[in-house]
């Protein structure tokens, strides 16, 4: 199978205006199992910030396990050499400045609507999502019964394990979202996710920024998308530390509890451009 593939470093210039950018697929092999996802466009998104020690083995890992899905890479700022660990083959975004998940997802939307994508699906840089989980997402999302599929740490026991202050934070908004919604979502906080052509255009559109994973189950709950929740396996991060401290992850589970009652009167997504179907 070929990977000829050209490395495209987006600009911040470029990256403004999001124009589209031509990339070369792989050819496809042929296969006596027939993938659920033949025929259809799949993005794999890799946000990444100071990630340089593991984005680039999540990539090749990716490229080896969903030989089918194109790669984009995001480097959301880095000030270590993140966008040069990812292997050349790969395209990526280099934004100018750090801008958060929020904006670094976002991004990776608006390519995915400009190039037609029918499918994407967040894999994190700091390889804690294993992209052999990913076919189970996609899977599921193609079933035709939700329009995202969350992938969960905690829908079944697994060894897995998160400390007594993260957990209650989970727990915490997991229980606002339950409360205002209905929606039983266990790993509100978790990035592992897989979107239809539907949500990719309005997460393109709008999307939260700071930690915007328990906002967005809301936001599009609201706005008649479908949402479903399955078991995947997730590992520790390859390298370093969490950025959110005991201090920060109090007043992030203050925050989105604030945000999370405000998304219940405010439109949400603005000026009214994106309806589910």
């Amino acid at each position: 199978m070929s990977h000829a593939m050209t490395r495209t470093l987006i600009e911040p210039s470029a990256v403004a205006p999001y124009r589209p950018v031509e990339v070369a697929r792989p050819e496809i092999r042929a296969t006596s199992v027939v993938a659920p996802w033949r025929g259809l466009k799949c993005l794999v998104i890799v946000p990444a910030f100071n990630e340089g020690q593991s984005v680039g083995k999540v990539v090749r890992q990716i490229r080896k396990a969903l030989p089918d899905f194109d790669v984009l890479g995001i480097d959301d700022g880095s000030t270590d050499d993140t966008a040069r660990q990812v292997p050349h083959d790969t395209v990526v975004v280099s934004l100018p400045f750090n801008l958060g998940i929020g904006g670094a997802m976002q991004t990776g939307y608006r390519y995915a609507a400009l190039h037609k994508y029918d499918i994407a699906v967040q894999v994190d840089g700091d390889g804690q999502h294993r992209p052999g989980e990913v076919p189970g997402l996609v899977e599921h999302l193609l079933q035709g019964n939700c329009d995202m599929v969350v992938g969960s740490r905690f829908v079944k026991k697994s060894p897995y394990k998160q400390s007594l202050a993260r957990m209650t934070g989970i727990h915490i908004l997991s229980g606002w979202i339950r409360l205002l919604t209905g929606l039983r979502i266990d790993d509100c906080t978790s990035g592992f996710r897989a979107a239809n052509a539907r949500v990719i255009r309005a997460f393109a559109h709008w999307y939260p920024e700071d930690y915007p994973e328990p906002e967005v189950l809301l936001l599009l709950h609201r706005s008649g998308f479908r949402i479903d929740e399955i078991p995947t396996r997730m590992r520790r991060r390859m390298y370093g530390k969490t950025s959110i401290s005991l201090t920060r992850g109090i007043v992030y589970v203050v925050k989105v509890s604030v945000c999370l009652l405000l998304d219940m009167v405010r439109e949400p997504w603005p000026s009214g451009k994106i309806h589910a179907p």
